[in-house]
């Protein structure tokens, strides 16, 4: 495997928040800590002043969680670590998805790992151990129910319902039999109980040797750290106010927000139950359950089961870095975006905000999809083209016969504009008569181009179909790689797919990587 890389502005996928975001805008200062860079974690360290008690609740949790797994040596010596003061984390999250989902989930997580490993370069006198953070508590099981793999949607029919972590994997076997050459390590996760426990197994086979923690947030002993943010949130508001000052100044500067807060950001969280808590005259209830609390029944809930209660996006990553010594969170655009929106709540109550890594992009080119763009004569950046505008300027550039009109099209309208200065000492009220002839006579001309565009795109269908075959196998449905295509894809082809990934990503190089198998 070679890799090659990219601007990210070259490849026109990526919004404007996030690429001023990456190129330090001064306007974008105050929205967060420090900038993603090697430098800054020296700061970081110093002012993230993580309680011994914490380390003490989040070893006991990590124990609990880890029970009945095989656990490489690297994975025991991270756990060991982690009840030192002078280990830190760094953190990614995701989403339950089977069999890994898209590929931009192993993206996420080896940028995890490599950092870690930058870092204690960079920093011998500390620890720094990767952590994935299970989204278990999601219930929005239409989001992950499914996965592309060689071309082809496969998709789990359940009917339960709740945070997907907590789903029964009774019935799954049925589902993985329809799916062909799944690894023995996979059909070995998914005898786990639940999806969270499968995806533990699975993600523990495959980055145990690089030492990755998995943690999942649901967790009584956990929980007990939010009791106080909990309450606040629910009796209070505070997270709304603040939130929504945030997004304002972010729109005021141009910038679309990601998410929205509610007065109350807590899920009532029980075994099949993932649903909102909402305040009415008689006190609070449960939306779609028959659950009612007043005002002393809920805060007697919160301080003695403070594990039924699950927080949404605004507030899930003030959890996760109340209980992580964590510096520093990676993660995509949408997610650095909506991080942006949310410092406030971490100033108000007191925690860190942390550095925030964007993930490493990545486009893997199969060796014969490689030497058919190499055919082609066409640069990577051209990649990256929207396919349509890269098939005509191909056909234009290849063409024996001249297929523009620019220079009949530019000899039109200086016509036109000397009729118009005619028509002006004529009769001025012509001029808009002259005006409408010039863009409709215009408007003719670049039709005719057009079309001498599509008779050329037919005289070199050959050339321009080899280039399409490329860009659609790359881009499925027009749509990035990473976003679509699974793991398994490359894995079955190549064992080593991700050992080649880690000696070939670099998480401080915010350029997308373009790596020829």
């Amino acid at each position: 495997m070679t890799v090659d890389k990219v601007d990210l502005h070259t490849t026109r996928r990526f919004g404007t928040l996030f690429l001023d975001y990456l190129a330090g805008k001064d306007q974008l200062d105050s929205f967060y800590g420090s900038t993603p860079n090697m430098d800054s974690f020296k700061a970081q360290i110093d002012e993230k002043k993580f309680p011994a008690e914490r380390r003490k609740i989040l070893c006991q949790a990590l124990e609990e969680q880890y029970q009945g797994l095989t656990l490489t040596d690297h994975v025991k010596d991270n756990l060991q670590k982690l009840s030192k003061p002078t280990t830190f984390t760094i953190t990614t999250g995701h989403q339950l998805n089977l069999f890994t989902g898209p590929l931009y989930f192993i993206y996420k997580i080896i940028t995890v790992i490599k950092a870690c490993q930058d870092l204690k370069a960079q920093y011998p006198d500390y620890d720094f151990v990767p952590v994935y953070w299970m989204a278990t508590e999601d219930h929005d099981f239409e989001e992950i129910n499914h996965f592309r793999f060689s071309g082809k949607k496969y998709q789990w029919q359940t009917r339960q319902h709740g945070a997907v972590g907590r789903f029964d994997l009774s019935s799954f076997g049925d589902f993985i039999k329809t799916i062909p050459g799944v690894p023995g390590f996979f059909k070995a996760a998914y005898q786990e109980k639940t999806l969270a426990g499968a995806v533990r197994h699975y993600v523990n086979h495959l980055f145990g040797d690089y030492g990755l923690l998995v943690i999942d947030g649901d967790h009584p002993g956990l929980k007990r750290e939010l009791t106080g943010v909990i309450k606040d949130d629910i009796l209070n508001h505070t997270a709304k106010s603040l939130v929504d000052d945030q997004s304002a100044r972010l729109e005021g500067l141009g910038y679309k927000t990601q998410v929205f807060p509610r007065e109350i950001n807590f899920f009532y969280l029980d075994q099949d139950v993932r649903e909102r808590i909402e305040k009415d005259q008689d006190g609070y209830n449960v939306l779609n359950t028959a659950q009612k609390f007043d005002k002393n029944g809920l805060e007697a809930l919160i301080e003695d089961q403070p594990g039924k209660f699950s927080p949404n996006v605004i507030l899930r990553p003030l959890y996760q870095e109340m209980i992580l010594p964590n510096l520093a969170y990676v993660g995509g655009p949408a997610e650095v975006a909506y991080w942006l929106q949310l410092k406030p709540v971490f100033d108000h109550y007191g925690e860190i905000f942390p550095l925030l890594l964007p993930r490493n992009f990545a486009l893997i080119i199969p060796a014969h999809l490689g030497k058919k763009w190499e055919k082609t004569g066409l640069s990577l950046e051209a990649l990256f083209e929207e396919k349509h505008s890269l098939m005509a300027r191909v056909a234009v550039e290849n063409a024996d016969h001249k297929v523009k009109l620019n220079g009949q099209v530019q000899e039109l309208v200086d016509l036109f504009d000397r009729i118009r200065n005619q028509a002006s000492t004529i009769d001025p009220t012509l001029i808009p008569h002259v005006e409408a002839q010039q863009a409709r006579t215009k408007h003719k001309l670049e039709g005719i181009e057009k079309k001498f565009v599509r008779a050329e795109k037919r005289q070199q269908e050959d050339r321009l179909r080899q280039v399409e075959s490329v860009i659609d196998d790359l881009f499925p449905n027009g749509n990035l790689q990473e976003r679509t295509d699974n793991f398994l894809d490359f894995y079955l082809v190549n064992p080593t797919f991700i050992d080649d990934l880690v000696k070939h990503f670099e998480p401080f190089d915010y350029r997308f990587h373009v790596a020829w198998e």
